[in-house]
């Protein structure tokens, strides 16, 4: 049965049609929901040839980023929760396909929603590179939703 279904949110035109899939999933099978969305990591500037000078205003850059993703995340649990009244969140921060794998591993989920970017017509026939990584490497099963197509 299934118990346990993360969806990987990243805010972008695929999300809505993701989150709505997933709802649709959990409570048809009463199973739990966990919003996932995964940060990148701060890179290591010299590799662009900035200053250490220079980190302070890229550190804080980072850590913006990070403060309207988590404010982004709980406002889509807030949605999310009419439907899935025990919903939860997490943010964590790696590669998007890692931290997707670990996650589904230490959370013992047995479903995962994802969705694929449309970005024009030949990369729409292509999928998201995290998409694809997740149905290439996923150990549980793995629905890829479409994003909506650009108006």
């Amino acid at each position: 049965p299934m118990k346990h279904i993360i969806v990987a949110v990243d805010f972008s035109n695929a999300t809505p049609g993701v989150l709505e899939m997933a709802v649709s999933l959990a409570k048809s099978f009463g199973a739990g929901l966990e919003l996932l969305h995964v940060v990148e990591p701060e890179p290591s500037y010299t590799a662009y040839g900035f200053t250490p000078d220079e980190f302070p205003a890229m550190n804080a850059f980072h850590e913006e980023a990070q403060r309207r993703a988590a404010i982004k995340l709980e406002e889509l649990l807030a949605t999310v929760k009419a439907d899935v009244p025990g919903a939860t969140s997490l943010m964590t921060e790696g590669s998007p396909l890692h931290a997707l794998l670990a996650r589904v591993k230490e959370s013992s989920a047995d479903f995962v929603v994802i969705g694929s970017h449309g970005h024009g017509v030949i990369a729409s026939l292509l999928l998201g590179s995290v998409a694809e990584g997740m149905v290439r490497k996923a150990t549980v099963p793995t629905l890829v939703v479409p994003a909506a197509p650009e108006k």
